[in-house]
């Protein structure tokens, strides 16, 4: 997977246009006025020179040097050499120096249980530093290994801290006795919290729980909001977790970690900053073409919602306004990108990339035990074994087997002669019927509609009660089919696009 250069024009083009434009000077810093009067107007810049600083260190297991492992300080990335030593040119204006933790070694931990792989950038003196990582080897390898990924736990009170611990980390520590004994980590999809970030340890408490190495993703309620802008406004979610973004390997996948929150003192838009995207254009140069890379980021690189409602265009604050830069620095790879933000479960296809948009950890705010699609609260399970994977929405507090909710005719009053299902986990590889008794009656339709429990639970203004600004939402997950009201024994199955059949009965 790991190779020496680039290759493909894209990424050639990109990184020649990147020194291009800095040998010329066209390198300021841009405002954040400038950016929100035009978005989606492609830009490069690079980060201001600070005080230099040369990084020396080595990534060794059992005493011995590994070669070839990623180190980088955020803009530009080395490979260790045959005896596991680097050398990394960097400066004071960059926070850390951190290793892309290589396949067949386990994730070190702090003490916290939170992913470990990076040391804060500080001269000791000379305008010198040493940073070594030590890493133990997999019993095993890690070509089979999983994950579980976290959409918006966003915990905000001590209700929804408890409900956290009390339902969800129960949940989660359930599921994870039916992965075996393959090597599996965590991560959590941003919006760890509801902007009170001193419960920070609380869901650290969490992740001790759980006993898996956590990986974190930056969200718009993570931040420091008295920060005047980006990058000062990630300050404390670095103090515990460590730099916004990173990647990291497993096995045959290699992910990349990003941070598409861009916070300009007044609020927040999803943008990829320059300094990111050139670093992720060195970090995918040592990536061979054809190889599965899976990016995790908070906000959607394309939520469709917009299409949903009528809109005629993302917002900025749902989706990610220079998507097309990363869509083209990922063209060379078998690319999905998992992220979370709207609280409601699709996938996208945009760019060629499968987008995986997560139900939420904390459903509608912590409202309900759904989101405002009606997709359960929860978690995903992925499942990889050499560049593939699998996947799985698992509901807290439901079987895995629970995929689909059935409403009876008419619980959709646009639709009064018909059956309504949520098959939350839907994208276009899988098969949904209906049945009455042995018969198979035909395809459901799928159409853009509410979840009717989610309506009943909240539509209108003085309601839930625990957050009464949560509405139902238009979704493109819903099936229609005509029941007679003579209709006995009513089946919905759903084969999903790995043939695990799911039925639901009426």
């Amino acid at each position: 997977m790991l190779r020496r250069s680039p290759s493909g024009r894209s990424r050639r083009d990109f990184i020649r246009l990147s020194a291009t434009a800095t040998a010329a000077g066209l390198v300021l810093p841009l405002a954040p006025g400038e950016l929100l009067a035009d978005p989606y107007r492609p830009r490069l810049h690079r980060s201001l020179l600070g005080k230099p600083i040369q990084v020396r260190g080595r990534v060794t297991s059992m005493g011995k040097g590994i070669p070839g492992v990623i180190v980088s300080d955020g803009l530009d990335v080395t490979r260790t050499s045959s005896d596991g030593r680097y050398t990394l040119d960097t400066t004071d204006r960059q926070r850390f120096v951190f290793m892309s933790t290589p396949s067949g070694y386990e994730i070190p931990r702090r003490d916290t249980g939170v992913a470990s792989f990076f040391k804060p950038i500080a001269d000791s003196g000379r305008g010198r530093m040493s940073a070594d990582f030590a890493l133990e080897p997999i019993e095993g390898g890690d070509d089979r290994h999983a994950f579980l990924a976290l959409g918006d736990t966003q915990t905000q009170t001590p209700f929804e801290m408890g409900r956290l611990h009390d339902e969800s980390v129960p949940d989660m520590i359930e599921t994870l006795t039916t992965l075996g004994d393959q090597p599996v980590f965590g991560l959590a999809c941003g919006d760890i919290m509801f902007d009170d970030l001193s419960l920070y340890p609380e869901y650290e408490r969490a992740v001790r729980r759980l006993n898996l190495p956590f990986f974190q993703v930056v969200g718009n309620h993570d931040l420091n909001f008295d920060a005047g802008a980006d990058p000062d406004s990630v300050r404390t979610f670095e103090r515990h977790f460590g730099p916004s973004y990173y990647s990291f390997n497993r096995g045959e996948i290699h992910y990349v970690v990003l941070d598409d929150v861009l916070w300009h003192a007044a609020g927040y838009i999803g943008h990829i900053s320059a300094d990111q995207l050139a670093w992720l254009a060195n970090d995918l140069a040592q990536i061979d073409p054809g190889s599965t890379v899976i990016v995790f980021q908070h906000i959607p690189s394309l939520s469709t919602n917009f299409r949903r409602s009528g809109e005629s265009r993302p917002s900025d604050s749902v989706s990610v306004t220079n998507r097309e830069h990363v869509y083209r620095l990922l063209e060379p790879f078998e690319a999905h990108i998992i992220s979370g933000h709207t609280h409601e479960n699709e996938h996208v296809f945009e760019g060629g990339t499968h987008e995986h948009v997560l139900g939420t950890t904390c459903g509608a705010w912590w409202a309900d035990v759904i989101c405002h699609d009606g997709t359960p609260n929860g978690y995903a399970v992925y499942e990889a074994s050499g560049s593939s994977f699998t996947w799985r929405y698992k509901g807290t507090g439901l079987a895995a087997s629970e995929q689909i909710r059935v409403y009876k005719r008419g619980a959709d009053p646009a639709a009064p002669g018909e059956i309504v299902a949520n098959v939350w986990d839907w994208d276009p590889a899988w098969q949904v019927v209906w049945h009455e008794g042995s018969d198979r009656r035909g395809e459901m339709a799928r159409r853009v509609g509410r979840d009717p429990l989610a309506v009943a639970r909240f539509d209108g203004s003085d309601k839930p009660a625990h957050r009464p600004w949560v509405q139902p939402v238009p979704v493109n997950h819903l099936f229609y089919a005509p029941v007679s009201d003579a209709a006995d024994n009513v089946i919905v199955e759903a084969t999903d696009r790995f043939g695990r059949v799911y039925t639901k009965r009426l």
